[in-house]
């Protein structure tokens, strides 16, 4: 809920992929002071490379603009050298909005589909296709809370959505699909097991949550600790990318168990 307001409320800021712009790559001699730089973009993006470098993002930028800036940097602080002048145009932009949604979509669509056909042998107690229904819910769960989460960082420190979250998200959603199928695998050898319909489906699912919790919790906590290493250690340019991994690796291992599991037993 608090995702949903989040976005509601505050929106996604959109990246340069997405809304076009101008991405401008620079390297000074010597590291200059963030405050001062961002007198010379007042509406520019700042983002500090890993290697003394400078990537600024602007919605526009004329030649002369371009050349102005550079004369003006070198005066204030020294030797500037560029590295990348990239500059996306609108339509650009919006072609790769529109895929990046199709794409979410069809994975989506495809994965829930995949799940009910997986699981079209179990139709009892519940059928096959809600075993794919509460995989599509249960995805979207997870993908609303980084998403949320984007929201808030997008209104309070201006991190864009780009094509990299894009990505992360698609990765959340594997792992996310994994993690459930584990769950409800197990369920249905549960079932085939203890006689199907003649058994407690309640008690069945209770049980077969317990006997992948070791495992879902083991495997999330190791894929979580390389992240935090990858958060602190690697390039400051992915930290964004590792924060909705890592974010949505949490919520996809709660989900698989506090969300389709009860879900699967409110619904049969």
């Amino acid at each position: 809920m608090a995702s949903i307001v989040a976005i509601w409320q505050f929106g996604l800021t959109p990246g340069i992929d997405f809304a076009g712009g101008v991405s401008w790559q620079l390297q000074f001699a010597s590291a200059p002071d963030r405050a001062e730089l961002q007198n010379f973009f007042p509406e520019g993006l700042i983002t500090p490379g890993d290697n003394g470098d400078i990537m600024i993002r602007l919605k526009n930028l004329t030649d002369q603009e371009k050349a102005q800036k550079l004369t003006e940097l070198s005066a204030k602080f020294g030797a500037v050298e560029e590295l990348q002048f990239q500059n996306i145009g609108p339509a650009v932009g919006n072609d790769l909005r529109r895929k990046a949604i199709w794409a979410f979509a069809l994975v989506l669509v495809t994965i829930s589909l995949y799940v009910a056909f997986a699981f079209r042998k179990v139709s009892q107690p519940v059928s096959s296709w809600k075993y794919g229904v509460i995989t599509l819910v249960t995805l979207f769960h997870d993908t609303l809370i980084p998403a949320g989460m984007f929201a808030v960082l997008g209104y309070l420190f201006h991190v864009e959505v780009d094509t990299n979250f894009i990505v992360a998200i698609l990765v959340v959603m594997g792992f996310s699909v994994h993690d459930t199928i584990v769950v409800f695998d197990r369920i249905r050898e549960n079932l085939r097991i203890e006689g199907g319909v003649r058994a407690d489906f309640n008690q069945l699912v209770n049980k077969s949550v317990n006997q992948t919790l070791a495992r879902s919790v083991n495997t999330s906590l190791t894929l979580v600790l390389t992240l935090l290493a990858l958060y602190f250690l690697g390039p400051i340019t992915l930290q964004y990318f590792i924060l909705t991994i890592l974010v949505g690796t949490v919520v996809g291992t709660y989900s698989s168990i506090f969300v389709a599991s009860p879900l699967l037993t409110l619904w049969r």
